[in-house]
């Protein structure tokens, strides 16, 4: 008894906001068919892979280097890196691609390339891996890290 008073108590605190509805609800349009909601913030030099033919097309046969991102949705540290390789990708301006893959969606891949922790971040030119690092880096480390890939 004194456990369901608790949790009325503690439910009527917490804050309800709930969508507008009825004749005078501002409408928001649907998204246009084909367009699908994009994390990259418009970077097109990011790209999930999705399957292995797509990774096979995208980022062994590609002629620009790519970096490809290996994590999970359930990596905090992955959450933390992810967004911050791909700001630096976007720096580049396009001298470089982001491939990123899912390691729960795609093991054959990750069993492939030999990942064995997230974040793990492989650095390809050409169709083979020139360099790689696993775990978290800061912008600087990052950036050197692209560059030597780039030849810059």
């Amino acid at each position: 008894m004194a456990q369901r008073l608790g949790l009325r108590r503690l439910l009527s605190l917490t804050p309800r906001v709930l969508p507008p509805q009825g004749p005078l609800a501002p409408r928001v349009p649907p998204e246009p068919p084909g367009r699908a909601f994009s994390t990259s913030a418009g970077c097109s030099s990011t790209f999930n892979v999705q399957d292995g033919s797509d990774f096979q097309d995208r980022v062994v046969n590609n002629p620009k280097p790519v970096v490809v991102d290996f994590h999970a949705q359930w990596c905090g540290p992955c959450k933390i890196l992810g967004p911050r390789l791909e700001k630096m990708v976007a720096k580049q301006e396009g001298k470089v691609l982001m491939a990123k893959v899912d390691i729960d969606d795609h093991t054959d891949l990750a069993i492939e390339y030999e990942v064995s922790a997230v974040p793990t971040v492989l650095a390809m030119k050409n169709g083979d891996v020139v360099d790689k690092f696993v775990g978290i880096k800061d912008e600087d480390q990052l950036e050197a890290f692209l560059k030597k890939l780039i030849g810059a």
